[in-house]
């Protein structure tokens, strides 16, 4: 070997020792969002990373942490995730459940190079109400973690809500529907379609359909958008991040729906990409308090029950705080029932004896030995009449809200959806409801429902449990026996009419069975939201009297002390 040859393999040996000692030495700082943040906010650390040199920050570098309270010897590991296209900017995100004093350490990781970090914070007790639960003593129903107060499950469909290109239309919307009393959107983190079922809503101008998480070469193309799942869309993940902390100031929870079978840009199913994405969505939002996981729309269109069991599994094991997830398949025979991860059924059925379907979901779950609340998500659209639908008058606003009074009365809980109609870049253009959340002040069916939520939280209906026996005439009871009696009469057709409008046996007074004892009465008329007082009640059985002249109607019935 000559010495030209060995001089030139000792100097591309210091060269490559060099590099190697220039990226280990590369410059990562660390900042931390507030010393003190309220229990049920979270506290975020950034890592700066000067000069980045990583080939995919998405793929070739981490961040992870652990958290707990100071001196305990408990943590919770929390992953990170990259904020920027270069990877210049990593973040980790941490949500306390109660005040204290903690303490993290923090671990930036690229290829052999790591640089850790540790830290102080302390949670304030801000009232917060935290995530939504299971009840575990009345697991029919929900509540909030961080109050004990039961949280009556009100939501609305807006899966394009994030399309909006502007902040302000998303508040707005948010703020409008959340003086409804809608606690609960149902929102797309991806999804895209060029299908508007009939309905007077087109792209264009302020709102796009397409909502893409990754970076793609033509986002605005449905089947060929040209994406590279590796990399994601850093500024629309930070405007579903904005969206949802808006949201969760107003204590709104959004039901992030993974995906949907509108099109077929998807990481295939179970893939690396797949799971990275998902992956990458536990890590930015779990913190914030005001999230579940929705698997897909539709989701037995595209993705398989061994894939949602699985996914489902992948997402509890991920998410440090355990939010409540779900899935929503078109055949609601399609639920992971009996599994840990699965926290609340959301079947999709649109007939219009929800009364009894959903007292056959109850009966369904607690075949399994293991209880959870029922919800219908979606069981028709406001003025909306696809071929599947039922037939003109059934999906006006007073029809879809008398459907939620028979879901409610089974003790279960339902998902409505407003009207298209007002319109998306089709005149007036002040609408778009159930495809992108946006509405104005005609669209009033969920005003309807927002007494529906009155009349409920006005008692415990929590502690109730459906009692259809203890009443006659086709009307519905939800009782605990010697307690609480809530009664609801539909609308009462036409004697000698029952063949057409469905009804069995509704003719005649309704009496009701009680325990024995004195109980308050109070009147409830279920279009206006009215309530008037009436005499007190003796058990152990009353006649009821003719109501005062409403539509249809509901009575409270309470024990006095």
């Amino acid at each position: 070997m000559s010495t030209r040859t060995v001089l030139g393999s000792t100097w591309l040996l210091m060269l490559a020792l060099s590099s190697t000692l220039l990226a280990n030495s590369k410059e990562v700082t660390f900042g931390q969002s507030s010393p003190s943040v309220e229990a049920y906010d979270f506290v975020e650390v950034t890592a700066n990373v000067a000069g980045p040199d990583v080939h995919n920050p998405f793929t070739d570098a981490t961040l992870l942490g652990s958290f707990g309270k100071t001196g305990a010897t408990e943590r919770t590991n929390v992953e990170g995730f990259c904020d920027s296209a270069d990877g210049s900017i990593f973040r980790i995100r941490f949500m306390p459940s109660k005040p204290g004093e903690y303490s993290y350490s923090i671990a930036y990781r690229q290829g052999a190079f790591e640089k850790t970090y540790t830290g102080t914070f302390r949670a304030v007790d801000g009232h917060r109400r935290g995530p939504v639960r299971v009840d575990p003593k009345f697991p029919w129903h929900f509540m909030w973690e961080g109050t004990g107060e039961h949280y009556f499950f009100n939501g609305t469909t807006a899966y394009w809500l994030p399309g909006w290109r502007e902040d302000g239309t998303i508040e707005y919307s948010i703020e409008r529907l959340r003086n409804l009393k809608i606690n609960r959107l149902r929102v797309l983190l991806a999804g895209a379609t060029n299908t508007w079922w009939g309905e007077p809503v087109m792209p264009g101008g302020q709102f796009s359909p397409f909502l893409r998480p990754w970076i793609a070469e033509k986002p605005e193309s449905l089947e060929s958008p040209g994406i590279d799942f590796t990399r994601f869309n850093i500024p629309y993940w930070q405007k579903w991040e904005r969206m949802a902390r808006f949201a969760r100031e107003r204590d709104v929870i959004l039901s992030t729906i993974l995906d949907i079978s509108t099109h077929h840009a998807q990481a295939p199913a179970g893939s690396e990409d797949e799971r990275r994405y998902i992956r990458y969505a536990v890590a930015r939002l779990s913190a914030f308090s005001n999230i579940n996981y929705d698997l897909g729309d539709d989701l037995d269109s595209f993705r398989d029950e061994k894939w949602a069991h699985e996914t489902g599994t992948l997402i509890e094991s991920w998410d440090p705080y355990k939010h409540l997830a779900t899935s929503h398949p078109v055949h609601r025979e399609h639920q992971d029932r009996s599994s840990d991860w699965f926290g609340f059924t959301s079947i999709q059925n649109w007939s219009r004896k929800q009364h009894a379907l959903m007292l056959e979901e109850r009966a369904i779950q607690k075949k399994t030995g293991r209880i959870i609340p029922q919800t219908n998500e979606e069981y028709g659209y406001e003025d909306h009449y696809p071929h599947w639908a039922p037939a003109p008058p059934a999906e006006s606003s007073e029809a879809l809200r008398q459907v939620a009074w028979d879901i409610a009365m089974a003790g279960a809980y339902g998902t409505a959806a407003e009207s298209c109609r007002r319109g998306t870049n089709i005149w007036p253009d002040t609408g778009g409801g159930w495809i992108n959340g946006r509405g104005d002040d005609t669209m009033v069916m969920l005003k309807g429902y927002g007494h529906m939520v009155d009349f409920f939280t006005s008692f415990e209906w929590w502690k109730t449990e459906p009692h259809d026996e203890l009443v006659n005439h086709g009307a519905y009871c939800l009782a605990k026996p010697g307690e609480i009696y809530a009664v609801y009469v539909p609308i009462r057709p036409i004697c000698g009419n029952r063949e057409h409008f469905g009804y069995e046996d509704e003719c005649g007074d309704i009496t009701i069975k009680l325990e024995p004892g004195t109980y308050d009465a109070k009147w409830f008329n279920a279009v206006t939201g009215e309530t008037i007082s009436s005499p007190t009640v003796q058990g152990p059985s009353w006649t009821l009297p003719n109501p005062p002249g409403w539509m249809d109607w509901a009575l409270l019935l309470q024990k006095r002390p």
